[in-house]
Protein backbone atom coordinates (compact mmCIF):
# COMPACT_ATOMS: atom_id res chain seq x y z
CA UNK A 1 0.00 0.00 0.00
CA UNK A 2 1.47 3.22 -0.87
CA UNK A 3 0.62 6.04 0.69
CA UNK A 4 0.52 10.07 -0.42
CA UNK A 5 2.64 12.25 1.37
CA UNK A 6 0.46 15.74 1.11
CA UNK A 7 1.91 18.68 2.63
CA UNK A 8 0.04 21.05 4.79
CA UNK A 9 -1.81 23.31 1.92
CA UNK A 10 -5.60 23.06 1.05
CA UNK A 11 -4.68 20.16 -1.12
CA UNK A 12 -7.35 17.36 -0.43
CA UNK A 13 -9.88 20.09 0.89
CA UNK A 14 -11.99 20.59 -2.08
CA UNK A 15 -15.54 19.78 -1.52
CA UNK A 16 -15.40 19.05 2.58
CA UNK A 17 -17.92 20.93 4.53
CA UNK A 18 -17.04 24.78 5.57
CA UNK A 19 -17.01 23.81 8.95
CA UNK A 20 -14.19 20.88 8.24
CA UNK A 21 -11.97 23.53 5.90
CA UNK A 22 -11.94 25.60 8.94
CA UNK A 23 -11.02 23.16 11.32
CA UNK A 24 -8.37 21.20 9.38
CA UNK A 25 -6.94 25.22 9.11
CA UNK A 26 -6.77 25.66 12.86
CA UNK A 27 -5.83 22.83 13.51
CA UNK A 28 -2.63 23.30 11.29
CA UNK A 29 -2.23 26.50 13.26
CA UNK A 30 -1.72 24.94 16.26
CA UNK A 31 0.08 22.18 15.10
CA UNK A 32 2.68 24.25 13.44
CA UNK A 33 2.97 26.81 16.10
CA UNK A 34 1.66 29.40 14.70
CA UNK A 35 -0.60 30.09 17.62
CA UNK A 36 2.03 29.97 20.90
CA UNK A 37 1.69 28.35 24.01
CA UNK A 38 -0.23 30.53 25.88
CA UNK A 39 -2.00 32.86 23.71
CA UNK A 40 -5.70 33.74 23.78
CA UNK A 41 -7.90 32.90 20.90
CA UNK A 42 -11.35 34.24 20.01
CA UNK A 43 -14.27 33.35 17.90
CA UNK A 44 -14.30 37.05 16.62
CA UNK A 45 -10.48 37.35 15.79
CA UNK A 46 -10.59 33.95 13.61
CA UNK A 47 -13.70 34.88 11.67
CA UNK A 48 -12.14 37.82 10.94
CA UNK A 49 -8.70 36.36 10.09
CA UNK A 50 -10.36 33.56 8.30
CA UNK A 51 -12.64 35.16 6.60
CA UNK A 52 -15.69 32.75 7.49
CA UNK A 53 -18.75 32.79 9.39
CA UNK A 54 -19.30 32.43 13.41
CA UNK A 55 -21.19 28.40 13.35
CA UNK A 56 -17.55 27.01 11.38
CA UNK A 57 -15.54 28.83 14.05
CA UNK A 58 -17.00 27.74 16.91
CA UNK A 59 -17.48 24.33 15.66
CA UNK A 60 -13.88 23.76 15.27
CA UNK A 61 -12.93 25.51 18.39
CA UNK A 62 -15.22 22.44 20.19
CA UNK A 63 -13.42 19.87 17.90
CA UNK A 64 -9.77 21.31 19.12
CA UNK A 65 -11.21 21.79 22.95
CA UNK A 66 -11.82 17.93 23.26
CA UNK A 67 -8.95 16.90 21.34
CA UNK A 68 -6.89 19.05 24.16
CA UNK A 69 -5.03 21.38 21.42
CA UNK A 70 -6.80 24.22 23.20
CA UNK A 71 -8.22 24.74 26.43
CA UNK A 72 -11.33 26.44 27.81
CA UNK A 73 -10.25 28.65 30.66
CA UNK A 74 -13.84 30.02 31.89
CA UNK A 75 -15.00 33.39 31.34
CA UNK A 76 -15.36 32.24 27.24
CA UNK A 77 -11.69 32.66 27.38
CA UNK A 78 -9.74 29.96 24.58
CA UNK A 79 -6.24 29.51 24.86
CA UNK A 80 -3.37 27.36 23.71
CA UNK A 81 -2.01 25.35 26.49
CA UNK A 82 1.10 25.15 28.15
CA UNK A 83 3.72 22.31 28.79
CA UNK A 84 5.14 22.28 32.26
CA UNK A 85 7.48 19.46 32.77
CA UNK A 86 4.93 16.82 33.80
CA UNK A 87 2.87 17.18 30.81
CA UNK A 88 6.09 16.10 28.91
CA UNK A 89 6.73 13.76 30.96
CA UNK A 90 3.25 11.92 29.89
CA UNK A 91 3.24 13.24 26.42
CA UNK A 92 7.04 11.01 26.03
CA UNK A 93 5.22 8.18 27.70
CA UNK A 94 2.34 8.22 25.35
CA UNK A 95 4.51 8.96 22.17
CA UNK A 96 6.88 6.45 23.39
CA UNK A 97 4.38 3.34 23.96
CA UNK A 98 2.21 4.28 20.55
CA UNK A 99 4.59 5.47 17.94
CA UNK A 100 7.14 2.31 18.01
CA UNK A 101 4.07 0.36 17.92
CA UNK A 102 3.00 2.32 14.69
CA UNK A 103 6.37 1.22 13.03
CA UNK A 104 6.35 -2.43 13.88
CA UNK A 105 2.89 -2.50 12.38
CA UNK A 106 4.31 -0.30 9.04
CA UNK A 107 6.50 -2.27 8.44
CA UNK A 108 4.27 -5.35 7.40
CA UNK A 109 2.82 -3.31 4.98
CA UNK A 110 5.55 -1.10 3.73
CA UNK A 111 6.51 -1.04 -0.23
CA UNK A 112 9.79 -0.15 -2.19
CA UNK A 113 7.58 2.86 -3.28
CA UNK A 114 6.26 3.86 0.29
CA UNK A 115 9.84 3.97 1.65
CA UNK A 116 11.20 6.01 -1.40
CA UNK A 117 7.76 8.56 -0.61
CA UNK A 118 9.57 9.00 2.79
CA UNK A 119 12.83 9.71 1.74
CA UNK A 120 11.59 12.39 -0.82
CA UNK A 121 9.57 13.75 2.57
CA UNK A 122 12.93 13.62 5.09
CA UNK A 123 14.88 15.01 2.25
CA UNK A 124 12.49 18.04 1.96
CA UNK A 125 13.23 18.57 6.07
CA UNK A 126 16.70 18.02 5.45
CA UNK A 127 16.49 21.18 2.96
CA UNK A 128 14.38 22.98 5.54
CA UNK A 129 17.00 22.73 8.34
CA UNK A 130 19.86 23.97 5.86
CA UNK A 131 17.98 26.72 5.25
CA UNK A 132 16.95 27.52 8.61
CA UNK A 133 13.01 27.55 7.35
CA UNK A 134 11.40 26.77 10.61
CA UNK A 135 7.87 26.21 9.31
CA UNK A 136 8.77 24.11 7.12
CA UNK A 137 10.84 21.81 9.14
CA UNK A 138 7.51 21.42 11.32
CA UNK A 139 5.68 20.70 8.43
CA UNK A 140 8.00 18.10 6.68
CA UNK A 141 8.74 16.34 9.90
CA UNK A 142 5.29 16.07 11.21
CA UNK A 143 4.44 14.99 7.39
CA UNK A 144 6.97 12.21 7.96
CA UNK A 145 5.65 10.75 11.60
CA UNK A 146 2.36 10.99 9.81
CA UNK A 147 3.04 9.09 6.50
CA UNK A 148 4.61 6.59 8.30
CA UNK A 149 2.06 5.89 10.77
CA UNK A 150 -0.24 5.89 7.95
CA UNK A 151 1.02 2.69 6.84
CA UNK A 152 0.67 1.04 9.67
CA UNK A 153 -3.04 0.72 9.40
CA UNK A 154 -4.03 0.89 12.54
CA UNK A 155 -6.44 4.36 12.82
CA UNK A 156 -7.17 4.11 16.45
CA UNK A 157 -3.70 4.14 17.51
CA UNK A 158 -2.69 6.58 14.69
CA UNK A 159 -6.04 9.00 15.70
CA UNK A 160 -4.48 9.36 19.42
CA UNK A 161 -1.14 9.78 17.95
CA UNK A 162 -2.31 13.14 16.07
CA UNK A 163 -4.07 14.32 19.27
CA UNK A 164 -0.65 13.95 21.07
CA UNK A 165 1.37 16.04 18.35
CA UNK A 166 -1.55 18.58 18.93
CA UNK A 167 -0.21 19.34 22.12
CA UNK A 168 3.58 19.50 21.85
CA UNK A 169 2.86 21.36 18.74
CA UNK A 170 3.25 25.00 20.10
CA UNK A 171 6.31 24.57 22.17
CA UNK A 172 8.11 22.89 19.69
CA UNK A 173 7.80 25.83 17.85
CA UNK A 174 9.26 27.78 20.59
CA UNK A 175 12.16 25.08 21.06
CA UNK A 176 12.55 25.63 17.00
CA UNK A 177 12.62 29.58 17.39
CA UNK A 178 15.07 29.47 20.14
CA UNK A 179 17.60 26.86 18.93
CA UNK A 180 17.44 26.61 15.63
CA UNK A 181 16.38 23.91 13.18
CA UNK A 182 20.16 22.89 12.64
CA UNK A 183 19.86 21.76 16.66
CA UNK A 184 17.06 19.30 16.10
CA UNK A 185 18.20 16.11 15.41
CA UNK A 186 16.24 13.33 14.38
CA UNK A 187 16.53 9.34 13.67
CA UNK A 188 14.56 9.15 10.29
CA UNK A 189 17.76 7.72 8.63
CA UNK A 190 17.63 4.92 10.80
CA UNK A 191 13.46 4.09 10.50
CA UNK A 192 14.14 3.96 6.67
CA UNK A 193 17.38 1.78 6.71
CA UNK A 194 15.58 -0.57 9.09
CA UNK A 195 12.52 -0.69 7.26
CA UNK A 196 14.36 -0.64 3.62
CA UNK A 197 15.63 -4.17 5.76
CA UNK A 198 12.38 -5.01 7.32
CA UNK A 199 13.80 -5.20 10.65
CA UNK A 200 10.48 -4.09 12.19
CA UNK A 201 12.29 -3.79 15.98
CA UNK A 202 15.50 -2.02 14.88
CA UNK A 203 12.79 0.76 13.05
CA UNK A 204 10.66 0.88 16.29
CA UNK A 205 13.80 1.38 18.18
CA UNK A 206 15.34 3.94 16.10
CA UNK A 207 11.54 5.28 16.26
CA UNK A 208 11.84 5.30 20.18
CA UNK A 209 14.93 7.03 19.90
CA UNK A 210 13.63 9.45 17.71
CA UNK A 211 10.78 10.31 20.10
CA UNK A 212 13.22 10.65 23.28
CA UNK A 213 15.14 12.76 21.43
CA UNK A 214 12.27 15.03 20.57
CA UNK A 215 10.72 15.33 23.88
CA UNK A 216 14.32 15.92 25.32
CA UNK A 217 14.85 18.83 23.17
CA UNK A 218 11.08 20.39 23.91
CA UNK A 219 12.24 19.60 28.27
CA UNK A 220 15.49 21.22 27.81
CA UNK A 221 14.00 24.44 25.66
CA UNK A 222 10.77 25.11 27.99
CA UNK A 223 13.22 24.51 31.07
Amino acid sequence: MTVQLLPDSDKGRAGLPRHEVVYRQLRDRVLFGEFEPGQPVTIQGLTDTLGVGMTPVREALRRLIAEGALAFMGNRRIVVPELDLQAIDELCVARRALEPELVRRAARHVTEADIAALAETDARLDSAIRGGNVRQYLVENHQFHHGLNALAQAPILTGMVERLWLRFGPSLRVVCGQVGTRNLPDRHKDVLEALAQADAAAAAAAMDADVVQGMDQIRQGLS
